[in-house]
């Protein structure tokens, strides 16, 4: 089996952080890599893995990066498929890691996600393969649809909640 998505971290600390793309590619049933690579300290493997990623067939990369988080940047810069940044707080409350990732150069496209979001980057890595793959986009709606039942049955939850002035 394949990767159809590359999950990309700066270094080993922010696998907690990206986990959560894992979690969400795995439950999706979407074959993904997970590899560390650092813009700054190994910039020939991050050039030899952008440049050869279309061609390995890969799909959507998702580079989760914190602090001066130029990984997701340089990939895009790199390659013609589509690059989803995962700012990390690491510093100065994530701020520094958004606007790294966010603020690209025009031509230099990378979606972003919110800080330590990478959830949501999974699941928008599967909304994009989904819009060529049926199967994946039924798996994506079926997700979907689990998020509206979460919020029923935490109505139907607060419905036990009793205070004097509560009227619901």
């Amino acid at each position: 089996m394949e990767p159809l998505v590359s999950i990309i971290m700066g270094s080993i600390s922010d696998l907690q952080v990206m986990e959560q793309s894992a979690r969400i590619l795995n439950d999706l049933q979407l074959p993904f890599e997970m590899n560390a690579l650092a813009a700054q300290r190994t910039p020939e493997e991050v050039e030899k893995f952008a440049r050869s990623s279309a061609s390995r067939g890969l799909k959507v990369i998702i580079a989760g990066a914190g602090m001066a988080a130029h990984l997701p940047g340089v990939i895009a810069a790199m390659t013609p498929i589509p690059v989803i940044g995962v700012p990390i707080k690491a510093s100065l409350e994530g701020l520094d890691s958004i606007f790294s990732i966010l603020q690209m150069p025009p031509g230099i496209p990378v979606a972003t996600v919110g800080v330590n979001a990478a959830q949501n980057a999974g699941i928008l890595a599967a909304q994009i393969i989904g819009t060529g793959n049926e199967e994946v986009m039924r798996a994506v709606v079926k997700f979907k649809e689990s998020l509206k039942k979460k919020i029923v049955d935490a109505n139907e939850e607060l419905k036990n909640v009793k205070y004097p002035y509560k009227t619901n």
